[in-house]
């Protein structure tokens, strides 16, 4: 699975404005309920549930929240970088400003578990972090995100 099977270029939110983790939470549902055609509360609600299990930081400024949903069946995904790091109760006590949505039907559990593989992979690599942080608008994140793992590939 690519990243582009992942994302859509219109998926890709530069400078995203959230003061918490709850706020960016919300932002991310309803930018997914859009994408999905889903109710943004159920969305929201399954974020929320699995950020109870246990925060989805990875660490280094990124989290990767996650769920999985009956209602669709496809993998989703949505990429942000934040206007201004947030708490995210990450283990590293570092604020997060790099997200990467992850929706995925509720059967799929291998191509859920790739697909956050994939993605984790990709963000622990600090090259790749700064170049997120530094790029310019949403079309050239979509660009290093999509390039990056072809070049990998």
């Amino acid at each position: 699975m690519s990243v582009e099977g992942l994302l859509a270029a219109d998926a890709v939110l530069s400078d995203l404005k959230a003061t918490s983790k709850k706020h960016l939470l919300q932002e991310l549902a309803g930018r997914a309920a859009a994408l999905c055609s889903l109710d943004e509360r159920t969305i929201f609600d399954a974020l929320l549930e699995r950020e109870r299990l246990g925060a989805t930081s990875v660490g280094n400024g990124v989290a990767i929240p996650h769920a999985r949903l009956p209602e669709i069946d496809t993998v989703y995904g949505i990429f942000a970088r934040l206007a201004q790091p947030i708490d995210y109760d990450a283990a590293d006590d570092e604020p997060v400003d790099l997200v990467f949505l992850l929706l995925a039907p509720e059967s799929a559990n291998n191509q859920h578990l790739r697909a956050l593989a994939k993605i984790s992979r990709l963000l622990k690599r600090p090259e790749i972090r700064a170049s997120l942080r530094g790029a310019d608008g949403s079309e050239a994140l979509y660009s290093m995100l999509t390039e990056v793992h072809r070049r990998a590939a």
